[in-house]
């Protein structure tokens, strides 16, 4: 059963919201109205208890533009039992109701906000959502504004994963108070100004034993055959099979984009003279490694920050900070 708060702003907006229900069939007919219901239990219900205790003279807008919201996941299939990723319930149940004070003065950018992001990470490969949550809801009492919360949400999602928001996520850092942004970025005792030139200069900081990526399309991974690379400046443009993508990747994660042949013909095949292969031991300065591969037909590419490792024998790439 729902609240007695929610049913009770469900019997006194009632016409409200039957015309919302009835226009949002007649845009999406295939809306489930079943899913609908239960999403309105399981998603919408939580949150209109969180705000009401919050700003009880709030919670009859905020009903009704969540439920407007609603009405548009389930009709998308994005949220109701039957979604295409149940994670956006989960969400709306257990984080959201932490933006309560948030949430009763901004119902629609925020709201938008977090599911929008929700969505995105639970469909970027690689990146860890639970993880983005968690932290979320951790720093949600420290945020006093739509604007901090956009840029937190940046920079959670980089450190959950999403490797090219690394630029952006420092520069949202830069529009936080100093304390907020070294909290978001889980190390509140460092020195702003410092740390963001540490960032900056090097991608992997932090991370020393650099990271492995991708595996066989059988095996519910990216390539269909052996990855071959080429460096950019930001990246590594991958060929696999007949396709290609941009590899971006640091010390919180790794991820594919789309690419063309046209980027992996002008992509760089040089090595800095740093880096070289000797048999099946990599040396990058004075440090040796000892690769788990083959030797034979081992491949290198490298630009100013990470080495990349591919072999025709695994479609796994070995990722290495040259730092």
């Amino acid at each position: 059963m729902i609240s007695s708060v929610f049913a009770s702003l469900l019997a006194s907006g009632r016409a409200q919201f039957n015309l919302r229900a009835l226009d949002a069939r007649r845009r999406f007919p295939a809306l489930d109205m079943q899913q609908f219901s239960a999403f309105l239990h399981d998603g919408l219900d939580p949150l209109v208890v969180a705000v009401a205790a919050v700003a009880p003279e709030r919670a009859g807008g905020f009903t009704l533009a969540a439920y407007d919201m609603a009405l548009e996941l389930v009709a998308h299939g994005l949220a109701g039992p039957s979604a295409k990723n149940p994670f956006l319930n989960t969400f709306w149940r257990e984080l959201a109701p932490c933006f309560a004070p948030l949430l009763s003065s901004a119902p629609v950018p925020v709201l938008g906000m977090l599911s929008n992001a929700a969505i995105h990470l639970s469909g970027v490969t690689g990146a860890r959502p639970a993880q983005w949550c968690h932290e979320m809801a951790a720093i949600a009492p420290q945020l006093a504004s739509v604007a901090e919360l956009r840029a937190v949400g940046q920079i959670l999602a980089w450190r959950a994963g999403i490797a090219h928001f690394r630029l952006g996520a420092i520069a949202a850092a830069d529009s936080l108070p100093p304390v907020l942004a070294l909290v978001a970025l889980g190390e509140p005792c460092a020195d702003w100004p410092q740390l963001r030139t540490q960032l900056l200069e090097n991608p992997w900081r932090g991370n020393v034993q650099g990271r492995e990526f991708g595996a066989f399309t059988g095996l519910g991974g990216d390539f269909a055959t052996p990855p071959q690379l080429r460096a950019t400046q930001h990246g590594f443009i991958v060929s696999s099979g007949e396709r290609h993508y941009l590899l971006v990747a640091d010390a919180c994660g790794a991820v594919l984009h789309g690419a063309t042949p046209e980027e992996y013909a002008q992509a760089s095949a040089q090595l800095p003279a740093s880096v070289r292969l000797d048999g099946a031991t990599l040396h990058i300065g004075s440090r040796s490694i000892a690769l788990d591969l083959p030797p034979a037909d081992i491949a290198l590419a490298a630009n100013e920050h990470t080495v990349a490792i591919t072999s025709p024998y695994t479609h796994a790439i070995r990722l290495l900070p040259l730092a």
